[in-house]
């Protein structure tokens, strides 16, 4: 299979086309994502139809609180990322080309039948970056929709403007990863550029996909009030103060297996700056009992959506408005 989106070079070198990091790649070598090789000059994608994460999620496990909250998700993970994060979460199917050759392959007829028979109300292309199994979760996303369900990418927002606009029509909603607010940061700790995701996340705007931002908060490194409430003003000024935004706490994980989890306090001050910044909704992540991942009201301040979990406990909302006080509760599927 030739991969979608790349330019043959001379001496049969290729030119991906799919992120950001736009690889310049030598016949038999791999890009920085490790998923895509140069077969004599054609860029070939490596894990078509290799798809070892799939889950039946709630939708707000990606996550979505405001895209038909309360709905499952069909989620489907391939081998392979694009950036480096020491914190990486998860690494053991981002970080391992080597798993690409074990296990069935699957068509995307498969992945839309399984989604319609575990009741799926959507698609979420997840767990690893999902640009890179590019043509799979193209092929995946068309079908989905021709079937009803809806579509969702879970992503480091590090895509082309070319691969945007070959899968925006089939995407609906999105969560991209806005890691921190510091150039210097997505160079040193994710080799990347900060740039690039700041123009997915208005394109994505701007093609009237459903948005929501995640930065997982990691201690010493994106942590200073200050960057946060510029990363929080950016989303509130860019992408509308409607925009959700999910501050999430560390945990130990991957290269950095030895730094202790986020303290509360600097995820309850990440809020903050949130909120202080404009956003109507600010989620605190991985804090359990803290109450903290409900949804409130922007005007009234009642809980409009409470959660227990990843469950919804209780709705307290009618044709997208709060009951209490008849203010517009945005999002889609309210």
């Amino acid at each position: 299979m030739k991969a979608l989106v790349f330019k043959p070079l001379e001496n049969h070198e290729a030119a991906c086309g799919l992120c950001a990091h736009r690889c310049r790649i030598k016949d038999g070598r791999r890009g920085i994502c490790g998923v895509r090789e140069n077969r004599g000059g054609v860029l070939t994608p490596l894990v078509y139809g290799k798809i070892p994460a799939r889950h039946v999620d709630p939708i707000e496990k990606k996550p979505l609180f405001h895209f038909h909250p309360g709905s499952r998700s069909y989620s489907i993970g391939a081998p392979g990322c694009n950036f480096t994060c020491d914190f990486c979460q998860n690494a053991d199917l981002a970080r391992a080309p080597k798993r690409f050759g074990a296990g069935p392959v699957f068509t995307p007829g498969n992945v839309a039948e399984a989604a319609i028979d575990a009741g799926c109300r959507s698609v979420s292309y997840t767990y690893s970056e999902p640009t890179l199994n590019f043509e799979f979760n193209l092929e995946t996303a068309r079908l989905a929709s021709e079937k009803g369900l809806k579509n969702v990418f879970v992503t480091n927002g590090f895509m082309t403007r070319e691969a945007l606009d070959m899968i925006g029509p089939y995407l609906h909603g999105a969560n991209v990863d806005l890691k921190s607010f510091s150039d210097a940061f997505y160079q040193k700790v994710c080799g990347a550029r900060l740039s690039p995701v700041k123009e997915t996340l208005g394109r994505m705007k701007e093609s009237g996909i459903w948005v929501e931002v995640t930065t997982l908060v990691v201690p010493g490194l994106n942590d200073d009030p200050g960057e946060l409430f510029s990363l929080a003003s950016f989303i509130a000024r860019e992408l509308g103060e409607e925009t959700p935004w999910h501050v999430s706490r560390f945990h130990p994980a991957h290269r950095m297996a030895d730094v202790p989890p986020t303290p509360v306090r600097s995820v309850m001050a990440a809020r903050e700056a949130g909120m202080g910044a404009g956003l109507k909704y600010v989620y605190a992540g991985n804090l359990p009992g803290t109450g903290m991942e409900n949804s409130f009201c922007h005007q009234c301040q009642k809980v409009v959506m409470e959660r227990v979990g990843f469950s919804i406990s209780g709705y307290f909302i009618e044709n997208g408005r709060c009951r209490g006080c008849g203010a517009e509760i945005h999002g889609v599927g309210l």
